[in-house]
């Protein structure tokens, strides 16, 4: 663009004059704004997508949180504190000596989630399914030793509308301006003080300055681009040649860059991410590459391109998602298999997120629990329609060729012996012979010890034969590595103040969210206990809007 065309632009722009402008209308950017206005500011929130769209990803997630210490804990016997907690996510996180304020919102996560989170979501009316489920385990304990999964009635779609509302309703005065379809372009920064950002409108080119003294920085994580994921794919894993896309693609890390770029905001951990093993190419994709993380079935077999067994340890959900991708990314090809018959996939198969858990979304209580104890048939029904990756057949023998069927159209190569895939099966239902009492497989053990929890048992199947009568068709499953979300962001303290590289604050920048890594830049390490993302996201906004609001 020459001088003349930028002039002239310039001088087209627009301005808005607020005390504060948020930077990403999701969850985080939501909270932020809300706590703001109640406290008598001016709020412009801009946000790249369409105004039905405000929420980003949290309208769509199920909505899991990992809470410490709450009511439904105690009512269930669970001796959670956030001492133990904070043991768990250091040991599951490994976060290093060098990792200050990661470690710092870790403490503050497990101190405060009751009351700033758990308590506060329920004064705005949310409630919590009544049953506290029991994640990340660790593949050797190391993960979460006690339960904390707290599941939102509603799913996040309701947690996410509830908190618009409360942003709308907290707007007294006509203090409130939303920008949707808009993509900032700049930072602005005067004297070394943030003077507000540009933005453009994307549909029509038209440019808007909004000048704020306050920028808080909700963008979300880098994980919409799968390039960018790939490239931050730290060099001593398995990196993936591809994977599908779980996130959106305007998560993209352009601010991030611009924040590190421009105003020497310190950028840390790009390489973290928690991204799933098991995604399927979606149905009806919003964009391209768009995927759905499907939850695998801890009784499924899960498959190398071959038909056999991946091991030595076998592959087992709900226990190590981080070491799950490890081991995926590694495989010769990009796809792996889960092989289950109809019984284990009615009890136990599952989609990640709001859109295809609609008991637990529309709250239909009863039929959630008539699906849970005679199991989601009409799911798996859905998926066999709509899915090409999801394959049933009455025979093992058809079932392979279906799966060669697939791969010869998709990848132009055929890969499973159908005596191979027998042997596998028929190598697994042989810990059976003698009865479950003397299997010996590690995959049945940990299934064993999943059921020892009541939460979980409802969702597992007994172990048992994969050919047992009655419990047919087989099914068979193609995945994929998807990605979901950034651990690592913009490194920020426990105000949300953004820090630069010498560890003191940008004055007048925050960052909240997944933008921040969920607190310092990566709160979470190389794992999460799962469960923390929805809490870190508010933890942080409500850190920042404190500050802002006390100058503090």
């Amino acid at each position: 663009m020459n001088a003349a065309n930028a002039e002239r632009l310039q001088a087209m722009a627009s301005a808005v004059r607020t005390d504060v402008v948020v930077v990403g209308g999701g969850l985080a950017g939501i909270v932020a704004a809300l706590e703001c206005l109640k406290a008598g500011r001016h709020v412009t929130v801009i946000d790249r997508d369409t105004p039905e769209r405000l929420g980003g990803l949290a309208l769509w997630a199920f909505g899991g949180m990992a809470l410490v210490g709450t009511p439904l804990q105690q009512r269930m016997k669970i001796p959670d504190t956030p001492e133990r907690a904070l043991r768990d996510w250091l040991s599951f996180g490994e976060l290093g000596e060098g990792d200050t304020w990661p470690r710092r919102w870790a403490e503050f996560y497990v101190q405060h989630s009751r009351e700033q989170v758990y308590d506060w979501l329920v004064s705005h009316g949310l409630k919590f399914f009544p049953a506290v489920n029991w994640v990340e385990r660790g593949r050797f304990g190391e993960g979460n030793s006690v339960p904390r999964y707290h599941v939102v009635w509603g799913t996040s779609r309701e947690l996410t509308r509830r908190m618009i509302s409360a942003m709308q309703r907290a707007d007294a005065g006509g203090r409130l301006k939303v920008l949707s379809g808009h993509r900032v372009t700049a930072l602005e920064n005067s004297g070394g003080v943030m003077s507000g950002v540009q933005a453009v409108h994307e549909a029509s080119g038209a440019q808007v300055r909004v000048e704020a003294p306050v920028v808080v920085l909700a963008m979300g994580g880098v994980n919409g681009s799968t390039e960018q994921c790939i490239a931050n794919w730290p060099a001593h894993r398995p990196r993936p040649a591809t994977m599908l896309n779980g996130a959106h693609p305007f998560a993209d890390g352009a601010l991030h860059r611009l924040a590190s770029d421009e105003l020497g905001a310190q950028l840390t951990h790009a390489g973290e991410m928690w991204n799933y093993a098991a995604g399927i190419p979606h149905p009806r994709p919003h964009f391209p590459g768009h995927g759905l993380s499907t939850i695998p079935c801890k009784s499924a077999l899960w498959l190398d391109h071959t038909g056999r067994r991946i091991g030595p340890e076998p592959l087992v959900t709900g226990f190590d998602t981080h070491e799950l991708c490890q081991q995926v990314a590694v495989q010769k090809q990009p796809w792996t298999w889960h092989l289950m018959n109809w019984r284990i996939a009615a009890k136990e198969f599952a989609i990640s997120g709001a859109e295809h858990n609609q008991r637990v979304r529309d709250k239909q209580f009863i039929r959630f629990v008539l699906e849970t104890a005679l199991g989601n048939h009409r799911l798996v029904k859905q998926m066999q329609r709509e899915s090409p990756h999801f394959l049933v057949n009455d025979t093992l023998a058809g079932l392979a060729q279906k799966m060669n069927a697939l791969t010869q159209a998709e990848q132009g190569s055929q890969h499973i012996d159908p005596a191979v895939l027998q042997g596998t099966v028929d190598a697994f239902d042989a810990n059976f012979a003698k009865g479950l009492a003397l299997s010996n497989d590690d995959q049945i053990r940990r299934i064993l010890h999943a059921r020892q929890w009541g939460a979980e048992k409802m969702r597992t199947c007994k172990p048992g034969p994969l050919q047992t009568k009655g419990a047919g068709p087989y099914i068979a499953i193609q995945v994929q590595l998807i990605t979901r979300k950034s651990l690592g962001g913009l490194q920020t303290d426990l105000q949300s103040r953004v820090l630069k590289a010498d560890g003191s604050a940008a004055p007048g920048l925050y960052c909240v969210g997944e933008a921040a890594g969920f607190g310092g830049g990566g709160a979470s390490g190389k794992r999460s206990l799962e469960g923390t993302f929805l809490p870190g996201c508010i933890l942080t906004a409500r850190a920042a809007a404190r500050s802002i609001v006390t100058g503090a």
